[in-house]
This record gives structure tokens, sequence and C-alpha cells, in this order.
């Protein structure tokens, strides 16, 4: 199966074309008022302007025309290129939102019209805009679903590679939690009615778009948390320059206006204020590239935070299409006759289990009469299925403790040996079926399914981080038990129902813990919307994709570790920008605060640790180091730290050795290569 990598050039020069356009656009106040720290750079550079033009008019106090219109260029430039790292960041997510926004385009639909001009069901060409929710649409093979919906008769084959970028085509059906179709994808098959679920402009595509260009995109509780931080960091540096005015007074050290603004800009941490907003966008933007179609950034930071995770066993922890391999009939059956009841038993169950059942028995389904039998579909609450046979036989297959309760209300004997069968098989990590006839036991159907090979390595690094696994499983406890030990999860809950994950949640949530899951099914949107991180299947109801916010595009039951990772890249990656944006004012504390002194105060040529040459070509390379660490930095901004599963304090001692050590040690080789550069002019 093929599928469309969702990856581009850091730097492509569209996108740089379209940054740089809106680095300038950026500059406008009200848009600069949500940076706090930025939008001070800001005030600073408009009073360096007015400097600049006093010192024009003959002003001889504030030092050289040129020096002053360096400082402002240089202010002017800090500004630019923290716009830039937030528009590149906005620029990518609106180029992966473009193969989006193509599958939104105006197509023709069937609309089915109850009552029409003719003829009841009478069915018309409209265009998809003019479809309301509610509205019932056909879509044959060939025709392009015009809007999202579920579909409400039929089964149909459909191409959703426009949407997920993968090529094998996927069955959707009515009647269960394979029922939701997207717009823009294409039925390749069959013929289906689908009940519209989404008013225009309010459909998934439409809503992900708007979230993924950054137009409905909020601050996180964390990311306004920080905003705050540096706003008092800047609140503090503005007093604390202000009293070096008096410093320089009681000296009798004339500081000029541009020397106090480029302390200024230097002291406030305007490295991580730069780029805040681009490390959230490239969350997204990452989550994105991974098929995840986040609701908001909130959802992708709390992934970072999360403390348990409930898997579905299925699909996640196993290979799935768990596959009849030993059909044990009771003392007094014949092989023949049980093989028979099983395969009966199978004829409406469509899952991989029942048609492994009828593939095991090698009986043909032609070779049975089954005129008059009513079929018996399996569900979440009775957990067994079967066949109503027309001479009064009714077979029925399922877990063994609901066709216990059947044999036991219906005051039969359950075999001792069968029951020995069920524990055996349970305990080799088997799933146990037990088929029952009219009430009797038959026998018993082994089921195996195979744990996924790097499962077990997986909870390990999970478990690295602190994260709790929880498995969720049908099956029954010793089954459960056996699977959870041999891929090393923490925790299962076994013979789940609906209501036990939701139970499970608010358990955890209790305790103050942050749980995720995913989930399909509309019987999954009460846990899904309990959840901090919901994920739902694009496959799943549109309750599901509702309930959750985010959704997998590739309807792949293991994303939900995917998305854990990306959390936690997040808010490692904004962890790190800001240890190293902070720690690196240290070295400009020591190239600036000697040059406002050191003529007045010789003593202070100790602080002067990096011998830059002059109290101008000091000031003037911190400010340049100050601005060009921005740009240097955004792409690790957007592709994010590199990830690694280790526990919180392993984690807090890399950063400050790499990042905080790091941000100390780089400022000051910076500050004194560009001196060497700076001394030449001043």
């Amino acid at each position: 199966m093929a599928k469309r990598q969702r990856k581009s050039k850091l730097f492509e020069p569209a996108l740089i074309n379209e940054a740089l356009k809106h680095s300038f656009i950026k500059l406008n106040p009200r848009i600069m008022f949500r940076n706090p720290v930025m939008f001070t750079v800001e005030v600073c550079t408009a009073v360096m302007l007015v400097v600049c033009l006093w010192i024009a008019a003959g002003e001889k106090s504030q030092g050289r025309l040129p020096y002053n219109l360096i400082v402002f260029g240089i202010l002017f430039i800090t500004l630019l290129f923290a716009n830039f790292a937030e528009a590149i960041a906005e620029a990518r997510g609106k180029s992966q939102a473009d193969s989006l926004r193509k599958t939104r385009e105006e197509t023709p639909a069937k609309k089915i019209f109850p009552i029409g001009q003719i003829q009841a069901n009478e069915i018309k060409i409209v265009n998809s805009s003019e479809l309301r929710k509610g509205d019932i649409f056909l879509c044959e093979a060939g025709d392009i679903i015009p809007i999202d919906g579920e579909i409400i008769q039929g089964i149909a084959t459909i191409d959703e590679s426009a949407i997920t970028g993968e090529s094998a085509p996927v069955i959707r059906e009515a009647g269960g939690d394979k029922s939701s179709v997207t717009g823009g994808t294409k039925v390749l098959s069959d013929q289906i009615k689908v009940r519209v679920t989404a008013e225009p402009g309010e459909s998934f595509l439409d809503k992900m778009i708007a979230l993924v260009e950054g137009a409905s995109r909020q601050k996180t509780p964390n990311e306004i948390a920080l905003t705050i931080l540096l706003a008092g960091f800047t609140l503090i540096f503005i007093i604390v320059c202000v009293t070096l005015k008096f410093f320089g007074e009681y000296a009798n050290t004339p500081i000029t206006i541009a020397a106090f603004i480029s302390l200024f800009v230097c002291l406030i941490p305007t490295t991580i204020g730069g780029l805040l907003s681009a490390i959230g966008i490239a969350g997204m933007d990452r989550a994105l590239r991974a098929n995840v179609i986040t609701k908001s950034g909130k959802a992708v930071e709390t992934a970072g935070d999360v403390d348990t995770l409930l898997l579905d066993k299925t699909g996640t922890i196993t290979i799935g299409n768990r596959k009849a391999t030993n059909f044990y009939p009771a003392i007094g059956i014949s092989k023949n006759d049980f093989v028979r009841d099983c395969a009966l038993s199978s004829f409406a169950d469509e899952t991989p289990e029942g048609k492994s059942i009828l593939e095991l028995s090698g009986l043909d389904k032609n070779s049975f009469n089954t005129s008059g039998a009513k079929f018996i579909d399996f569900t979440a609450e009775t957990r067994c299925s079967g066949i109503d046979l027309d001479n009064k036989i009714r077979i029925r297959k399922g877990a063994y403790d609901a066709i216990k309760n059947i044999v036991d209300k219906a005051r039969n004997e359950f075999p001792l040996e069968m029951s020995e069968r069920v524990k055996t098989i349970s305990l080799n990590g088997g799933t146990p079926l037990v088929v029952i006839e009219n009430e009797k036991v038959k026998g018993v159907i082994e089921l195996q399914d195979i744990i996924k090979p790097s499962i077990h390595e997986r909870f390990e690094r999970l478990r690295k981080m602190g994260i709790k696994t929880v498995m969720v499983t049908g099956d029954n406890p010793l089954t459960a038990k056996f699977i959870a030990t041999k891929a090393g999860v923490d925790d299962f809950i076994a013979e789940a129902k609906p209501e036990d994950k939701m139970i499970y949640i608010k358990k955890e949530q209790q305790k103050g813990k942050l749980v995720a899951m995913m989930g399909d099914g509309t019987n999954d949107a009460p846990a899904l919307a309990q959840a901090d991180v919901g994920v739902a299947m694009n496959s799943g109801t549109a309750a599901a994709k509702e309930a959750g916010n985010m959704v997998d595009l590739d309807n792949d039951p293991t994303k939900l570790i995917e998305v854990v990772e990306i959390g936690k890249q997040l808010l490692m990656t904004r962890g790190t920008l800001t240890t190293f944006s902070i720690a690196n004012d240290v070295a400009k504390y020591f190239a600036i605060v000697p040059a406002l002194f050191i003529t007045s105060m010789p003593a202070l040529q100790a602080l002067n640790i990096m011998h830059l040459h002059s109290p101008e070509s000091a000031i003037l390379s911190a400010i340049i180091f100050n601005a060009i660490i921005i740009p240097l930095l955004i792409p690790l901004a957007l592709k994010g730290v590199t990830y690694k599963p280790i526990g919180a304090s392993a984690l807090l001692r890399r950063n400050l050795l790499i990042y905080g050590l790091g941000g100390i040690i780089v400022p000051f080789i910076g500050i004194k290569l560009l001196d060497m550069i700076v001394q030449i002019w001043f």
C-alpha cells in the first residue's frame, strides 16, 4: 500500500517568499501586541527611529548618527526575524492545507428528494454547496462524494487517497462503525445512499483547513503561561534598565538611549519570544505530516503530558484478524457435527474471525439450506452471534462467560472438560469461543492472535517516559493477562464493554492524571469526549470524530503512541529553547554592562572577560548576535528537538547540559567573533 509522503523541504523558495511578505505585515502593532516581548522590541525600535531623527536635527548627546542608525536597523531586523519564524511556520501549515483544499472543490451531487416534482425519491443533480445537513444523496461508482456524511444504505469501495495519501481503497458500509464518508473522496464500486452530516463551510475538511492554516489557532495553556512569564521578565528588565540611569548619573557616566535600549533588548528573552508561536504551529504541522489532524494546539500539547494510554488490543498490540486454529468438540459430539455448527454460527459473521472459522471448516456456504433462517449479529452487550434455523434449532457462538450465562439460565450443564479447555486456550494466549446448540454446549473454537514484534519495545519507551499503558480487550481475563504480560503493558481491562472505558478514564482523572485513548465507533464517543486526548479514526462515525480532539486519517490503531511522541517533542522543543534563550542573556550582560561604565569605572575592565574592542563594538556585537540567533534556531523550532524516551529528571539534566550550558558558551563565542568584525569600523 503506497502512501503519499507529507514531506517538504524546510525552506522552499515559495514558502520563503510568502513568509518574507508576512514578516512585514506582522509589524502591525495590533498583531505584535499579542507577543509582549516582541511588542516591547517594536516600541524600542520606534524610539530609536525618533532618536535618529533627533540626532539628524542636531542633537549631540546621543552619539554618532551612523551608530544609532545601525542600532535601529538591527532592532528592525530582529523584529523581521521573529515575524519570519512565525510566518514560515504558518506558510508550511498552509502548504499542507493545499492538498486538503483541493478535495473541497465544487462537485455535482445526486440529491434525493423524498417528495419530488414527478415522483417520490426523485433524484436531481445539484451543486455540493446546495446540500444541507440532513439531505440525502446518491453516489455510484466513479462519483466524487460531495460532502461529509454517513452511509444509510449500501456498501461501497472508496478511494480516500486525496485525504489520507493511502492508495489502497477502503470499504465503507451502512450500519456499522465504518459508515462515515468524507467529501472529496471517490466511490470506486457499488452504490450508496448518504445522509449529509455537515452544513456547507462546516465540514470536516473546512474545519481542518482553517485549523491547519492557523486561522483558528489559539494559544495553549502552557504557551499562555510561558508568555506571562516572559512578560514578567520583560517588566523586570525594564525596571533594571531604568535604575541604571540613576547609577550612571551617580557615577557621572552619561548613557545614551541607544545603549539603554540595546541592553534592554539583549536582556529580555527575545529568542524564545520570537520563536514561541512558531514552535506551537510547527507542533500541529508535525502532527499533520503524520496524517493526524488536531482540532487545537492544546490537544498536541496535552498529548505530551499524558500519564495513561488506553489502547485497544486488536490492531494495536496484536496484528488483528484473529484466526481460528482448532475445533474442540465436547465429549459425545462428533467433530463433523461440531464443525457444521461452527460454520452455521458464522454465516452472518462478517468479522475476520467469522470468516476464518468458515475457512477452517472447509465447508461451502452453498451446501447449507438456510432459507427461513434468522441470523443473530454480534453485539458488545450480548458478546455472541449465531443463527436460528426454521426447524427451531438455535446455534450460538461467543465468549465463555456470555455463553455460560445462556447455558445456566436454561438449567443445562456446562461440561467440566470444556471449562478446562477454555482455561488452557486462555493461558496460552488464545481466545476461546464456545458453541452451543439449543443452549447445550457443543464444543470450543480456538482463535489465536499474534502480538506485534516491536510493540514490547514501544511500551518500554513509554514506560521510561512515565506513561502507564492499559490494554482494552473483549477477551476473558486469562487471555488478557497472558497478552498483557507478553506485550509488556502495565494494566488491562478484560471483557470490556464501552462503558468500562469511560469508568477507567474517570478513575484515572480523579487521581489527577491525563488520559489518552483512540476510538472509532459511536459507542466510543462518550469516552473520547471524556479523555484528555481523544483520537478518532477518520473511518469512524461522525459522533466519534466530533467527540475526539484529533482525527487520524490513516485509521492506524498504533497512531496514538506516535501522537504522544509528537506532543512530547513539542514540549521538549519549547523547554530547550526557553532554557537556551534565558541562558544566553549571561554573555550579553558581560558584553554590554562593562561597555556602559568602563570609561568612568576602569575597575569594571575585569568584567570585560571577552576583551571586546570598544563600548560601541561591544553593544553592536551583542545586539547583532541577539538578532541572528533567531533565524539560526528556526530550523530547530520547526523540526523539533530530537525526541528521546527518557524520564523527566534525566531530560532536565540533558537540557541543562546541552542547551543551558550551550546557551551560555555559544553567545560568548559568537559575540567575540562579531566584535572582531565590528571593530574594523568602530
